[in-house]
């Protein structure tokens, strides 16, 4: 609920401070756009986002307001409550896994992420290079508490300096479908 009425109003405000040729100024027009070409615009995929986004109403409506509370509240009550219950300085996590290749049959092999909890409590949340699989980088999160950011930081950059885990970036060529 929540992505889909903030992605339209972020589209919206970006698209309305362009004057793109294609006279594409809002989400509806992207979804107008897409149905009249879509041989060009969506060969591979559909547009259920971002029809579902354009279905909703703007950052004032009460059902984006009761959802937003909502999260933020579970968010924050879950992370502070973990970290009292187990006296944490900071909650440690795989910030996601490695990349994966696009499949246009299934769709994103999405392994999942840490970010999430932060992001919605609205806390900090600090990423650095963890190491590799199979040659492929992977970074390690660093989350806590409200207004935390010079802690996790410090741990942050402690963990960085004890493992020397980034590894300088590679152009390798692309893996075939």
């Amino acid at each position: 609920t929540i992505l889909e009425y903030e992605f339209k109003d972020g589209v919206n405000k970006y698209l309305a401070t362009h004057d793109p040729a294609t006279g594409v100024k809002s989400l509806a027009d992207v979804i107008e756009y897409n149905r009249d070409n879509p041989e060009k615009a969506m060969p591979f995929f559909k547009m259920e986002l971002l029809e579902s986004s354009n279905d909703r109403g703007d950052l004032t409506d009460e059902a984006y307001l009761e959802a937003l509370t909502a999260v933020k509240t579970r968010a924050r009550d879950g992370i502070d409550g973990t970290m009292d219950r187990l006296n944490l300085d900071a909650i440690i996590a795989p910030t996601g896994g490695p990349s994966w290749c696009i499949d246009l049959i299934n769709g994103d092999n999405y392994g999942g992420g840490s970010s999430s909890p932060a992001a919605w409590a609205g806390y900090p949340n600090v990423s650095v290079p963890a190491g590799d699989v199979n040659g492929l980088p992977v970074g390690i999160s660093f989350f806590g508490r409200a207004w935390s950011e010079g802690e996790l930081i410090s741990i942050a950059y402690a963990f960085e300096q004890q493992t020397q885990a980034r590894k300088v970036p590679q152009f390798l060529p692309a893996l075939p479908y």
